[in-house]
């Protein structure tokens, strides 16, 4: 017993020797001294040795128990000494330090942007899935397997029926499928295509679009969008519809603005035009209809499409959308 008392003093020097911070000392004097510590133990173990040792051995491990407390001690001043040599040297009357807040990114500033300006107009914003299935996102948008339409978009595909959705349109389907007329309906999120330039990602935000009722013309389609550049570029932003082609669409048309960095005289941007392309949009094609249930005799609607980087680029002056994923701290805090 002796011996063990002797070599628990050595160890606890040694350890005392190799602690760097008030917690671990307070944690070695749990594990020596506490009420299961080590040198516990050997106090209740007493009992268990010879009358004639007992005295002896009692005695050279309540001054062991002092010794230890001792350093302990001491260790611990140690500690408190070094935190009040650093507070001594603090100067009190020096300003705080700014704390840093961080910004919203532009694209998510302009996706909330878009979002409030047609929840104003009582559209539902819903999600869907990512990994979507190729009917969804193809074949019920009125484009099946051999339509030439497919090589309009570079497609990530998991399996021949499983890809990664190169739009949101596809939830167009799924909330018709599930839910009557009318609708007012905008789904934003993340969409996927093999393609990566200057004006190009392969994963980028978009917005899709639609509304779905009784005696919905190209008027309400024209006044809603007209009233969202409005919104989002200004009163005094010109813009057009120009005849396009959507599979899922019939009549389509582009919508254009007029180009925000050279106002409309001309620029390399706009390629000369004056005129920058933002949505594409249309009326339902009926066949959107028939895959859904409804019929389409009895309801009309327009769809539209937009993305949130290409509108973020026109409304902040952007010229390279690689800049939005680069993470330049200079770059984002301009916002």
């Amino acid at each position: 017993m002796l011996s063990k008392l002797k070599t628990l003093e050595t160890q606890v020097r040694e350890e005392l020797g190799r602690v760097t911070s008030i917690a671990d000392l307070e944690a070695l004097q749990i594990r020596f001294l506490g009420r299961k510590g080590e040198l516990t133990q050997c106090l209740r173990e007493l009992g268990t040795i010879s009358p004639e040792e007992r005295p002896l051995v009692g005695q050279e491990a309540n001054r062991l128990k002092g010794i230890l407390e001792g350093l302990f001690k001491q260790k611990k001043e140690a500690f408190s000494g070094e935190g009040e040599a650093v507070l001594s040297r603090f100067d009190w009357s020096l300003p705080g330090r700014k704390t840093i807040r961080g910004r919203r990114h532009p694209i998510s500033q302009t996706m909330d942007d878009i979002c409030t300006i047609f929840s104003r107009l009582n559209f539902e914003l819903v999600e869907g899935p990512e990994v979507e299935l190729d009917y969804y996102n193809f074949e019920a948008l009125n484009i099946p397997p051999d339509h030439p339409a497919r090589d309009m978009q570079d497609t990530f595909y998991v399996s021949d029926t499983i890809l990664l959705r190169t739009h949101t349109s596809p939830l167009q389907v799924r909330v018709m499928e599930k839910n009557p007329p009318p609708l007012r309906v905008i789904a934003p999120g993340k969409v996927y295509r093999r393609d990566s330039d200057i004006s190009h990602t392969p994963m980028f935000q978009q917005v899709e679009g639609f509304m779905v009722g009784e005696d919905i013309s190209l008027g309400d389609l024209k006044g809603i969008l007209t009233l969202f550049v409005h919104q989002m570029f200004g009163e005094e932003t010109p813009l057009r519809f120009r005849p396009s082609f959507f599979p899922f669409t019939e009549p389509s048309a582009e919508v254009d603005i007029g180009c925000v960095i050279c106002k409309g005289s001309g620029c390399r941007v706009c390629s000369q035009t004056g005129w920058m392309e933002i949505l594409g949009s249309g009326m339902i094609d009926p066949e959107v209809y028939r895959m859904v249930g409804y019929d389409p005799d009895q309801v009309t609607g327009f769809a539209f499409g937009m993305g949130v980087e290409r509108i973020a680029m026109l409304r902040y002056g952007i010229d390279d959308i690689r800049m939005f994923y680069e993470n330049d701290q200079r770059f984002l805090k301009q916002f």
